[in-house]
């Protein structure tokens, strides 16, 4: 199954954890990973139509420096995967082409805490079963488009949604069992010594 593609979407705000751990355990997988970035709103990291890869300030200082923006990554597509980890990513224009494409040919998109409000502003998935962080959950079910799932890590259809920090690893092999199947997910999982 090798050949599997996964592109994490990265904006400033984004959760450490939560971009670095999915981006950790697919790579151990055998996943090919493009973190990519998008400009923020405020700041302005980078120009959608340039190709300059700046740092990317996280939710708890620490700065992520992506594979390549938004507009080069998306010349590189179609991916397996299409992975939201938080971060402002509701507002962008070019975020909402990339997942109603993902969407239209029937790609995986996966997104956790936050991340799955930017399905709501973007009118992804309407219907399906979703979880998120908890301080997220009226946002997301405001106007009746999602049911709400508390599950720590939730699957319905070709998305995956999980609730924050503490599911990333799941949240990760669960990526890794849908694109590889689960005997490469239980190796995967085996060396990381997770607690059942």
């Amino acid at each position: 199954m090798a050949g599997k593609r996964a592109l994490v979407i990265l904006a400033k705000g984004a959760e450490e954890m939560e971009t670095v751990i999915p981006v950790d355990v697919m790579r151990r997988a055998g996943v090919f990973k493009k973190i990519m970035t998008i400009p923020n709103q405020i700041c302005n990291f980078i120009d959608l139509f340039s190709s300059v890869k700046n740092p990317v300030q996280c939710s708890r200082d620490v700065m992520i420096c992506p594979d390549s923006s938004l507009e080069d990554a998306r010349k590189q597509g179609p991916y397996d995967v299409v992975l939201l980890p938080g971060g402002l990513l509701g507002a962008s224009p070019a975020v909402k082409e990339v997942l109603k494409d993902q969407e239209g040919r029937k790609g995986l998109i996966a997104a956790i805490c936050a991340g799955p409000t930017a399905l709501l502003a973007h009118g992804i998935a309407y219907g399906s079963t979703v979880t998120t962080h908890p301080g997220a959950k009226d946002k997301m079910m405001a106007g009746d488009h999602y049911k709400y799932s508390e599950a720590r890590v939730q699957k319905d259809g070709n998305v995956i949604t999980s609730r924050g920090p503490g599911t990333s690893f799941e949240f990760a092999l669960t990526i890794v069992e849908e694109l590889m199947g689960a005997e490469v997910a239980g190796q995967v999982k085996a060396p990381l010594i997770l607690k059942d």
